[in-house]
């Protein structure tokens, strides 16, 4: 009796691990969802959104991805768990009640986690890919589960004017989150084309623009809509219908960058945002970068090396590592991206507490925008080989 029940447990987890890696090219095509149509141009061929820049510094490629080799191996893992460095369970957070308002050229933020943000300035309450649900999934209970709680309780946000949506990812575009944002407050959404149609479904309405559009969101602050290196899917199939972006958000006293989600491509997406006025505040993703052991980047996501590499050419702004820490996604450690940020900026000699990566619910006031030393990349990049950086798992 025994060994029979045995048999049809390892049965069942075989069937399972072949439907999960079959499942990208079963799914049915009624999930290829058109969620944009418009002319061809030089990101979007008729069809589906590209990146132009594909194939520029080395892009080694999506692990995740339908034909790429390494696809079982990182879904194997991410089923078994086998190899991939242990995680926690839960992080403790401590939520803070941020205050109501922040006028004029004061600029305070606090990290909610993941990608999701609250920056209050010119008297204005702004989000980021705002995420409260505790799975980053199309179905609760299933998939990456949020270990670490907001670091802002819904019920304790302000009344919030501004949502940026970088991408349709999951992890960034949470329609239970929308749905709640809608219904108490009727923020500005703003997202790159084709996200309007996903954000309909939470009964919620957006304003889209291609890369380099701009939204006025009052007399002095506007949001420019910026590229950067990703891709974007709800369901496999729909791949890239949809556009991803970076924004800058302009402001008199300083502008703001959230770099959404992306990997290094030509590495010149941060020059151009920085090109439209000093940036203040920046968000940089550090994690999620690393499919199997030792691997420093991937084709869509930077670690730690490329972000300090985008904040030096960004112009340095103060700035915080986002999109690690709250749901596994990827192979490295839960403190990894933390840590090998603080080491490679320790040995590289830059200035301490300019860039970091910081708890759920920590809140900054910002200084005004400051001049620097430009950082050696190169030193960057001679400092990710260091044996003691090497080793973090």
């Amino acid at each position: 009796m025994i060994k029979r029940l045995f048999r049809w447990l390892g049965s069942g987890l075989l069937f399972l691990l072949i439907a999960v890696l079959l499942a990208p090219v079963v799914v049915p095509p009624f999930l290829d969802r058109i969620y944009y149509d418009g002319p061809v141009s030089e990101n979007f061929d008729g069809e589906r959104f590209v990146n132009p820049d594909e194939g520029a510094g080395g892009w080694v490629g999506d692990p995740t991805r339908v034909g790429n080799p390494r696809r079982s191996s990182f879904l194997l893992r991410f089923i078994t768990g086998d190899d991939r460095p242990g995680w926690p369970e839960r992080v403790p957070v401590t939520p803070i009640v941020p205050g109501e308002r922040v006028a004029g050229d004061r600029m305070v933020t606090t990290w909610v986690g993941h990608a999701s943000a609250l920056i209050q300035t010119q008297g204005l309450n702004i989000l980021t890919d705002p995420i409260w649900s505790d799975y980053a999934s199309p179905f609760q209970g299933v998939g990456p589960r949020r270990v670490a709680a907001p670091g802002i309780r819904f019920e304790d946000l302000p009344p919030i004017d501004l949502v940026v949506i970088s991408h349709n990812h999951y992890d960034h575009l949470d329609l239970a989150t929308l749905r709640r944002l809608w219904e108490r407050d009727r923020p500005l959404i703003v997202t790159s084309l084709g996200n309007e149609t996903v954000i309909a479904e939470a009964g919620a309405e957006a304003v889209t623009r291609d890369w380099g559009g701009i939204v006025e969101v009052s007399p002095d602050v506007s949001v420019i809509v910026t590229r950067n290196h990703h891709w974007g899917s709800r369901w496999g199939v729909d791949r890239n219908r949809a556009l991803w972006s970076s924004f800058v958000i302009t402001t008199p006293a300083g502008n703001i960058f959230f770099g959404g989600d992306t990997g290094p491509g030509d590495m010149r997406w941060p020059e151009e945002a920085a090109a439209y006025g000093p940036v203040r505040l920046a968000f940089i993703p550090i994690g999620a970068f690393r499919f199997q052991p030792g691997q420093e980047w991937s084709g869509n996501h930077i670690g730690p090396m490329h972000a300090i590499q985008a904040w030096n050419r960004l112009g340095r702004p103060v700035s915080i590592g986002v999109h690690w820490g709250t749901f596994r996604l990827s192979w490295e450690g839960y403190w990894t991206p933390a840590r090998m940020l603080h080491m490679l900026q320790d040995c590289a000699g830059i200035e301490d507490g300019f860039f970091r990566a910081v708890r759920h619910g920590q809140r900054f006031d910002i200084p005004p925008v400051r001049e620097t030393a430009e950082v050696d990349e190169a030193a960057v990049e001679r400092c990710a080989t260091e044996p003691e950086i090497r080793a973090l798992d």
